[in-house]
């Protein structure tokens, strides 16, 4: 099959979330028609009305029957079972499109749907998804991860370059490292910098988000461009005195916070940026065991 063929397709999207509602939203941008959605939370039905109006919400058989392209973005651990039963019921079509955007799956958990003769793909945007309409001008500045059979490979290619993105080939054994690289470094970032903010929060600064905002901008440009090179910091500069005060400080904010899920996580954090402060050659091995015997203790 391919997309010059059939320039627009009838998309049916099998979970309303905030990635389903922006993907389809996409599509339909690029000209294919939505012709229905699951939604059976109060929010996924508001989210389908507000991002795709007037796309009827019909329940999961209806919308596959519907499809020439079926979408699914539901939960990763749902997935596989939802297939299959849709696959026992005889609900796939040879020549459907059937699509998923789990970031650890690649087609292996749609080969149910490949026996009935179904083409599978496996998409995941490299981008923390809000569900609104702010997410399509992020999606045309993210890249796709696409895995699919070497003969089918461009008809996911040429969907993620219609939504407006750049697609990237991973393989289908390298999905889960994938996956764990950029939940890594999105879904852990937003933990720390979650608490970053409660911390300053709690010692009286108004807009913490602005003490972090610069900060936190240059620190990610910094390392997009120039790589690990770009660790800074007490721990960088093998200031071990530094780091003793943090862990005082932190030692103290645990007891006021009832909690000592900011002094573990630093702990954690720091015991890595040792490991890389080495590799990069800014502290020796003394200031390293020094450091690291500060964190243990």
């Amino acid at each position: 099959m391919n997309l010059e063929d059939q320039t627009r397709l009838g998309v049916g999207i099998v979970g309303c979330g905030k990635v389903g509602a922006v993907i389809g939203r996409a599509l339909r941008a690029a000209g294919h028609a939505v012709v229905g959605v699951t939604a059976t939370s109060e929010a996924s039905r508001d989210r389908a009305e507000a991002m795709l109006p007037g796309v009827p919400v019909l329940d999961i058989e209806t919308v596959v029957e519907r499809a020439e392209l079926v979408l699914f973005t539901v939960s990763d651990d749902v997935l596989g079972e939802l297939v299959s039963g849709l696959a026992a019921l005889g609900r796939f079509k040879p020549g459907q499109i059937i699509m998923h955007c789990a970031g650890r799956f690649g087609t292996e958990v749609l080969k149910p749907a490949a026996r009935a003769g179904a083409i599978t793909i496996a998409l995941h945007p490299s981008l923390s998804f809000t569900g609104t309409s702010m997410d399509l001008p992020r999606l045309q500045e993210a890249t796709i991860a696409v895995t699919a059979a070497r003969t089918v490979l461009p008809i996911g290619q040429a969907l993620v370059v219609e939504m407006g993105a750049e697609p990237i080939v991973v393989a289908e054994a390298d999905r889960p490292l994938y996956h764990a690289a950029i939940a890594h470094a999105s879904n852990h970032t937003v933990a720390v910098v979650g608490q970053a903010l409660e911390v300053l929060a709690g010692l009286g600064i108004d807009d913490a988000p602005r003490v972090l905002a610069s900060l936190l901008r240059a620190s990610v440009d910094n390392t997009l461009q120039s790589g690990p090179g770009a660790l800074t910091g007490p721990v960088s500069r093998g200031d071990v005195d530094t780091v003793r005060a943090h862990l005082e400080a932190l030692s103290e904010q645990a007891v006021e916070a009832g909690s000592t899920e900011v002094a573990d996580t630093y702990r954690a954090l720091a015991r890595a940026t040792v490991a890389r402060a080495l590799r990069n050659g800014t502290i020796d091995d003394a200031k390293a065991l020094q450091i690291i015997e500060l964190l243990e203790g």
